[in-house]
């Protein structure tokens, strides 16, 4: 992995850290995931219109992302409602690198190294280790399968993006057209859960929404073109760092306790993206 699609990578991990912040905040968190998703689908909509028309056999990644995307939204907005940032974060996004990995390593062609494999289990134990708070601080459980649902939905479109983006050949606009798709499931099933009290949201938390798309979708872009020029589990390892990224903005923005722990898990996870570079 060449420095200028590290770097790149780093600068997805703290967008998307920063959207998540954004969605933590204010308004019932699928509110904010709603006015994400239009704000996802506008973007798209000007990228897709500005871009040739996908070609047949990039349509069905498209359509299976865009499902996995809706689940990841709902799973996600569902754990916030239960727990801090800086704890759901890292179990959410932990176990999808591993996952990524595995299936990298046993389906696709992706070549990786020894110190790739130690680099992803390294970083992978920062993540355990940061969600291990769940169980020792008396944090609500009731978060648990929300976050791992959403962690399994972060693996699923991984996968089927990284994989659709090299087919497709233009990763910018494979995310515009997905992220309209997404918006289309996302918002009925929404509607469905919660009513239409979803929809209810002020100036504020309208504007908030579309800042959190705006970033959401640079992340996204920036990670789905980075995993057409390198291995699919090391992007996604990578984008883990977004981690150390959400404890410090959680610490920052709700005034979340850093313990010993946290400490020592942020390094691991440092640590673990500094050995996918060796």
């Amino acid at each position: 992995m060449s420095l200028a699609v590290f770097l790149a990578v780093m600068l997805a991990a703290l967008l998307h850290a920063g959207w998540n912040a954004i969605i933590k905040t204010g308004l019932s968190k699928q509110t904010s995931m709603l006015i994400l998703s239009v704000g996802h689908a506008a973007i798209g909509a000007v990228v897709a219109a500005s871009n040739p028309w996908p070609a047949a056999e990039v349509w069905p990644w498209l359509f299976a992302s865009g499902l996995i995307h809706m689940a990841y939204q709902l799973f996600l907005a569902y754990a916030y409602d239960q727990g801090d940032l800086s704890r759901v974060y890292p179990i959410a996004r932990g176990a999808a690198p591993l996952i990524v990995m595995v299936v990298s390593l046993l389906w696709l062609a992706d070549e990786m190294g020894a110190w790739d494999y130690i680099g992803v289990s390294v970083l992978g134990l920062g993540i355990l280790l940061m969600a291990r708070g769940v169980f020792s601080n008396g944090e609500s459980r009731r978060l648990l399968p929300f976050a791992l649902g959403s962690a399994a939905a972060t693996a699923g479109y991984t996968l089927a993006d990284g994989l659709g983006a090299r087919v497709s050949g233009a990763p910018v606009t494979y995310v515009g057209w997905l992220m309209m798709l997404s918006a289309a499931f996302y918002t009925p099933a929404a509607i469905a859960l919660k009513g239409r009290a979803v929809l209810r949201a002020d100036a504020k938390g309208w504007a908030l929404g579309f800042v959190a798309a705006a970033a959401s979708f640079g992340a996204y872009a920036i990670a789905v073109w980075a995993m057409t020029v390198a291995p699919l589990a090391l992007v996604a390892a990578l984008r883990e760092t977004s981690i150390l990224f959400a404890v410090v903005l959680g610490w920052l923005l709700f005034n979340e306790r850093i313990d010993r722990m946290k400490g020592i898990a942020a390094v691991l996870i440092v640590l673990g993206a500094v050995l996918t570079r060796l």
